[in-house]
């Protein structure tokens, strides 16, 4: 009888289901209406019936899925199965409209690249696109009383017995439709929730999959290629100079093709055009990835993806990299960026590869200004005319040659930089000025914020370059300018337009300006500069490189001679450049001269397409898996992390379990104060391999080892978070303390210098200082330093005390 009872509950959980597809209807209708608004080039009516589809099947499925958890929790109590389903229903609505914004503002789907991201970086990533208020939730809210005003109204409308008849009708017609219309299966149009989880369980599988291969037996390193048979193709077309010359890569954030020269959105960035005619130019390049984790291994090491990118791999396999190379053979290497160069790992590449400097968001000074903060107090950090001239304000301390990488910020959501109202009264002077559609005027109008940061990018590079044009070393510099991706909140044309991105080699070394329409890459760039400085200057002798691909193709005519693989987000490599081909997500696409794509079926071809990526997912894997990229004995250029032991990581492991790496700091501060100093140490460089510039780790670390009397060992530690980050105060702090324990006062004196002139303000740096001079029989000098902290402090009993000894 129970049992009979419980079959009963069913009908409620069927009138939960039907509102919960009706709800995402609802959010449907709602993004479609948006995407109509941002002028979308998309059929209202097809759209919104594939979406429809979907959107049925799916929440169909949740709710199947759930109907065994129903039954079970309905068998004790049945009031506790119906709040049950209500509740994760809700959760599941949230979830979905949360992944329709994302959608909204970027124009992808979520998928399985979410697995590729820290928390850290996805909350950067967030509040840097979203400005949270009580009207962000009204939406939500709104929404979530839908479901619920739904389940109650189809109640009311549908018996126990029309809600059979009902569900099954619907589940024939939309049985029917998904057998029709193939175009559901677009990524565009399916169900947000149901892409998320189907493209995460799909990385999975592909993931176990090539975990599975047997690649035991190989031992070789595929990828390893003869310097020898390395082609100098720059070399005909550059009048270099005796002496090395200087290498410059700007990669600017978000630029695509489309926004350079006469192409779709041309006009918005006249500098950059008007170096075309003074440049070598390759019309149709692509980036590598769809996003800026792949830039630097790609462009500076041709390196190849690992499973979610290279940089996300804990441990970085041995590797070559245009920074350690230049290195070895006499270059100063330095990287430039206005944000935290730990967002994305950066750091983590970058000192593998034994960079000189890097200067980023901790590194500007009080002379520099910050991006405003957006309402939810998020900044990117310097934006891009701060980010350059702090490489012209340091370039005079660097050595020649110098291999200076400079990574651009401001055309990133939120879009924000100075004077922003000028530059967005110029978008409009533009629009005026050209001859362009009304479709088009309406579309550039609606973006114009990032219309506005192009521009304003495109003035920070000028400013930057006529700087230089000043500098006696102008002459024998070359710029590489190149964009880490097409941005993603405009539309994008096709499933190429993402990756296509302009490429300049700048110089005044230039023989004279050439386009090129040959399709070239990312993993094109190190293979030619490296080749054209070892066939020009005498360079470490090295018999092999493990580079993806060879050079860069200088073929006038469209052609493509590469297999490029590409990585749209931190997942799976479903796209690739084959021949004049792009292969996308099963489908085929044949790419013409001015890099646009049509979808075309052709089997065999698409079943050989299919087989060369595979080839490269199983080299990709193993590669990157058993280390084979470069032997690791040969390679004298890396500078690895920090190695732990199977004992080490045990501990680590049982230690760590569950917690974030802020909480594994408190844990190591908690361990040092009970004078486990070995344990803390190992805790500090466990986040340090993760996070090299964790200020309060290192600092940690070295306090430990003042703790125990190391007094070399913390100060080459303490030294080492100055250098990093120069405006930290605490490891000013902590290296007096270590100074005044070893009995080294006129260092002190030294440090707190330093601190002073990097506007460090302390009254505990005052305070040491003042202690140092005592030491010293300084008495006149401490004791206007403590007339001075008396004044501002005149009730601290410490100070008070200390100032009677100086009588």
């Amino acid at each position: 009888m129970k049992i009979k009872t419980q079959f009963k509950e069913i009908y409620k959980l069927g009138y939960l289901a039907l509102a919960l597809i009706a709800t995402f209807w609802v959010i449907s209708f709602f993004e479609v209406y948006q995407l109509t608004l941002k002028n979308t080039d998309i059929s209202v009516g097809s759209t919104l019936i594939f979406k429809l589809l979907n959107d049925f099947w799916t929440g169909l499925l949740i709710s199947i899925l759930l109907l065994p958890l129903f039954f079970l929790i309905a068998y004790f109590h049945k009031k506790t199965a119906t709040i049950f389903i209500q509740a994760i229903f809700t959760i599941i609505i949230v979830g979905q409209f949360t992944l329709v914004n994302y959608s909204l503002t970027t124009l992808i789907n979520l998928g399985a690249d979410l697995l590729g991201y820290s928390y850290s970086d996805i909350t950067t990533t967030v509040s840097s696109s979203v400005e949270f208020s009580i009207g962000y939730f009204v939406p939500y809210l709104i929404f979530i009383g839908c479901f619920f005003a739904l389940n109650i109204a189809f109640k009311k409308l549908f018996s126990e017995r029309s809600l059979i008849a009902v569900s099954v009708i619907t589940i024939v017609f939309f049985g029917a439709g998904k057998l029709v219309f193939s175009q559901t299966s677009e990524t565009e149009n399916q169900n947000k929730l149901n892409y998320l989880v189907s493209d995460i369980l799909k990385f999975q599988q592909e993931k176990r999959e090539m975990n599975s291969y047997n690649l035991d037996g190989r031992t070789d390193f595929p990828f390893l290629k003869s310097t020898a048979n390395a082609e100098n193709v720059l070399g005909p077309l550059l009048n270099l100079k005796e002496s090395k010359p200087n290498i410059v890569f700007i990669i600017v954030e978000g630029l695509g093709a489309e926004f350079v020269g006469n192409n779709a959105y041309g006009g918005f960035t006249p500098f950059l055009d008007s170096l075309i005619d003074e440049s070598l130019y390759w019309e149709n390049f692509v980036s590598t990835t769809g996003r800026t984790f792949g830039v630097l291994p790609s462009i500076l090491g041709s390196l190849p993806f690992a499973q979610q990118g290279f940089l996300e791999q804990q441990k970085l396999p041995s590797h070559l990299s245009l920074i350690s190379i230049l290195k070895a053979n006499g270059y100063t290497t330095s990287f430039y960026s206005g944000d935290k160069s730990s967002f994305d790992r950066k750091i983590n590449f970058l000192e593998f590869n034994g960079i000189d400097e890097v200067i980023d968001e901790d590194k500007f000074g009080e002379n520099f200004t910050k991006t405003e903060a957006n309402e939810g107090g998020f900044s990117w950090g310097y934006p891009d005319s701060e980010i350059f001239r702090k490489v012209v304000s340091v370039l005079d301390t660097k050595a020649e040659p110098r291999l200076d990488i400079i990574m651009t910020i401001s055309n990133h959501e939120p879009f924000s930089f100075p004077n922003k109202n000028a530059y967005l009264t110029k978008v409009d002077s533009i629009i005026s000025a050209k001859n362009m559609s009304s479709d088009l005027s309406t579309e550039i109008k609606s973006y114009s914020d990032i219309f506005a940061s192009l521009l304003y990018t495109d003035a920070s590079i000028k400013g930057f370059i006529t700087e230089y044009k000043k500098r006696p070393d102008f002459d024998n510099t070359v710029f590489i300018i190149t964009g880490d991706h097409r941005l993603i909140p405009i539309v994008q044309k096709d499933k190429l337009c993402r990756f296509h991105v302009p490429f300049y080699i700048y110089s005044p070394m230039v023989k004279a300006p050439k386009k090129f329409k040959s399709i070239s890459s990312h993993f094109n760039v190190t293979p030619s500069v490296l080749s054209l400085l070892m066939h020009n200057y005498n360079f470490i002798k090295l018999d092999n490189v493990p580079w993806i691909s060879k050079g860069l193709d200088t073929a006038a005519q469209f052609r493509n001679i590469h297999k490029i693989p590409l990585m749209r987000y931190k997942g799976n490599i479903n796209d690739y450049i084959y021949k004049d081909y792009l292969y996308s997500d099963g489908s085929l696409y044949k790419i013409n001269e001015n890099f646009g794509t049509i979808k075309v079926v052709e089997r065999e071809l698409l079943n050989t397409i299919s087989d060369s990526l595979q080839a490269f997912k199983k080299l990709n894997a193993y590669t990157t898996l058993k280390n084979r990229i470069y032997p690791e004995e040969n390679n004298i250029y890396m500078n690895p992390g920090i190695e732990f032991s199977e004992e080490e990581l045990k501990i680590i492991e049982t230690s760590t379990k569950g917690l974030t790496f802020d909480q594994i700091f408190e844990l190591a501060q908690k361990t040092a104060f009970n004078k486990d100093f070995k344990k803390a140490q190992l805790l500090c460089n466990y986040i340090l391999n993760e996070y090299p510039n964790h200020a309060d780790a290192r600092t940690l670390k070295g306090r430990t080892f003042a703790w125990e009397g190391k007094y070399k060992e913390a100060e080459i530690e303490l030294l080492n978070v100055i250098k990093r980050v120069p405006y930290y105060y605490d490891c000013y702090l902590a290296l007096m303390d270590l100074y005044w324990w070893s009995d080294q006062d006129q260092k002190s004196i030294e440090i707190a210098k330093k601190a002073f002139k990097n506007n460090i303000e302390n009254g505990d740096l005052s305070f040491k200082l003042a202690k140092a001079y005592q030491r010293l029989d300084n008495l006149k000098k401490s004791n206007t330093l403590m007339d001075s902290l008396l004044k501002i402090y005149p009730d601290n009993v410490e100070y008070k005390a200390f100032k009677q000894t100086l009588k």
